[in-house]
């Protein structure tokens, strides 16, 4: 029950947090393109990878918490079902062409990012446990015990 609790405390700040980037002009931009979707889909992929990687690999962080920030808060901060919305409006206009370059940006923006996010935890780590680890980040060899 507790990992619900954290869940959905994530969840709600997550979701809160999407809902005051939406109202944020960025760069003065008027088109008609969701930019703010696009930017909190890609932050949110960075940051999950980023968290998750810092989380398992150097931290002992308790599941609970980890999945309050990375299903609660980030899962609710990204939003899959509005890109799709977002997609369908672009398609119901006839913007097809806006459709399918959203759709790929997305994912491939989204990917890079999420690749960014490990290899930037990564270097954390490295900083956080030292450079002479290199074999891994955390103290136990191949078989799980501890050097």
């Amino acid at each position: 029950m507790t990992k619900y609790i954290y869940i959905a405390a994530g969840g709600m700040l997550g979701a809160m947090s999407r809902f005051g980037m939406k109202n944020i002009q960025i760069w003065d931009f008027q088109a008609n393109f969701p930019v703010n979707t696009l930017l909190v889909n890609i932050t949110g992929s960075f940051f999950l990878l980023l968290f998750l990687t810092i989380s398992f690999e150097a931290l002992d962080l308790d599941a609970n918490i980890r999945l309050g920030i990375a299903t609660g808060f980030l899962g609710a901060f990204t939003t899959f079902s509005t890109l799709c919305k977002e997609t369908v409006s672009f398609m119901m206009t006839g913007e097809y062409f806006t459709a399918i370059f959203y759709i790929i940006t997305s994912a491939f923006l989204g990917l890079m990012a999420a690749y960014l996010g490990v290899l930037s935890a990564r270097k954390i780590v490295g900083i956080l446990i030292g450079e002479n680890h290199e074999n891994g980040f955390n103290d136990k060899n191949n078989n799980g015990e501890v050097d």
